[in-house]
């Protein structure tokens, strides 16, 4: 049996971005994502890895390919393919978290991963590049974009992101935010992407940097992957500690990279993972994940990835397109953001996850619940289903007409129940299978 207990009258903040993604919608528009995409109102869009699907775009060494080339010279950067893929984007609506610096490099020879030949240079670069999406410089763009990140995983096991060292990162990574915080004050920049926030050998490093050197960092990023809840608030708890010891405790904290995984290794664990991506089991993890990392100091939530040959996309469909599992845990989550303020929700039952919402008129509520616990099964079959008992309070003061939809092996969110329940209290008590996710909306009539 599971318990949850909404409080609508109790608020508690904003409905965080949780609910943001790397990359946009497949540029093929015969065959595209770009309806759905854009239905699922997805906050940001971190552009990382963008060039192993639209080729020659975002790296900084695609745009500005001849390191020896006047940077001041918009004849030294190509831009045409980088616009075309982020023109893309801001059509569904969606904005723009710039990574810059290049995509990971698994060949056996590096292009992007080496150290800049000259760091302040590679800074004026990247100068330009803000200059020409956000004002106009060399026939660009006023795009508005406030997210600008210094590299991805130089921290990476296997050199494929940063063939350098440490203390080279770290001279990389102050010459740019200062560079760039002077050149636009109003942009946020920061960094560092790191792959795990275990790394020892890295935080001896960089906490008396910035514990000394008190760079301009706007925001932390840093990623997880894994196969419970707990592994990440577990580690957005560490960073958040790390902040405020280093004298950043309002440095906003940003997981770009996420996804499920049992396991690199052995090669079981890894197909298993690329199976639960594309799975019901997979769906349930992202709601859960969502949840759990909106009452914790993170600030953003990026999942790794929608590129359609992404072993790690789990949202749109490789071949066809067409929206999986996922996708409609990501729509559901969006369906939270936009009530926009979270209310008090508290869950009791193993695996289960609540999530509630109303709107700033409290016309319009809702409950995001999900059933997910680590078991080896994909779509929950051979699993008993819990009975969970929904008590709610504060709901207005008129009656409202409640609708359940569900999303599991049979339905993609689509209406399963609907009724009108009377104005303050109420309580539903459902089935809720392994793996599934329900929303249940409130709206005044």
């Amino acid at each position: 049996m599971g318990n949850v207990n909404v409080s609508f009258a109790e608020t508690l903040g904003k409905i965080k971005d949780m609910n943001s993604v790397n990359n946009g919608p497949s540029g093929d528009h015969e065959m595209g994502s770009h309806e759905a995409y854009a239905a699922a109102r997805i906050p940001y869009a971190r552009l990382h890895d963008s060039a192993l699907k639209w080729r020659r775009t975002v790296d900084v060494h695609e745009i500005f390919p001849n390191f020896d080339a006047d940077e001041n010279d918009p004849a030294s950067y190509d831009f045409t393919l980088t616009d075309a893929y982020l023109d893309t984007i801001e059509k569904t609506g969606t904005k723009i978290f710039y990574r810059l610096g290049t995509s990971i490099e698994h060949e056996i020879k590096h292009y992007g991963a080496v150290p800049p030949k000259d760091f302040h240079k590679w800074a004026r670069i990247c100068e330009h590049i803000v200059r020409h999406e956000n004002e106009g410089w060399a026939d660009g763009f006023h795009r508005g974009i406030v997210y600008w990140e210094i590299w991805n995983e130089p921290d990476l096991i296997g050199h494929q992101c940063w063939t350098g060292t440490i203390p080279e990162y770290i001279d990389l990574f102050d010459v740019a935010v200062r560079h760039l915080k002077k050149c636009f004050p109003g942009i946020k920049v920061g960094g560092p992407a790191l792959t795990h926030v275990k790394r020892v050998e890295w935080w001896e490093a960089f906490v008396p940097y910035l514990k000394e050197k008190k760079p301009p960092m706007d925001f932390f990023s840093f990623h997880r992957y894994g196969s419970t809840t707990e592994q990440f608030t577990r580690d957005i708890a560490i960073v958040k500690d790390y902040m405020v010891e280093c004298g950043y405790p309002d440095c906003e904290l940003v997981l770009n990279e996420w996804n499920y995984l049992l396991g690199w290794e052995p090669k079981d664990s890894l197909i298993h993972s690329y199976r639960t991506i594309l799975s019901l089991k997979g769906s349930a993890y992202a709601a859960a994940v969502m949840i759990a990392c909106q009452d914790t100091a993170l600030d953003h939530l990026m999942y790794y990835d929608v590129r359609h040959n992404s072993y790690f996309n789990g949202i749109f469909d490789r071949i066809t397109h067409e929206p999986l599992k996922t996708y409609y845990s990501i729509f559901a989550f969006s369906d939270l953001a936009e009530l926009g303020t979270e209310v008090k929700s508290v869950a009791e039952g193993e695996g289960i996850y609540a999530l509630a919402a109303k709107s700033a008129d409290g016309k319009r509520g809702a409950l995001m619940l999900t059933n997910y616990r680590n078991e080896i099964t994909l779509d929950g079959t051979g699993y008993a289903p819990e009975e969970v008992t929904v008590a709610w309070d504060g709901l207005g003061d008129k009656p409202m007409r409640m609708i359940v939809r569900t999303l599991d092996n049979d339905h993609n969110l689509e209406k399963t129940f609907e009724t009108t329940v009377a104005p303050g209290a109420g309580s539903l008590t459902l089935t809720l299978p392994l793996f599934a996710t329900v929303m249940i909306d409130f709206k005044a009539e």
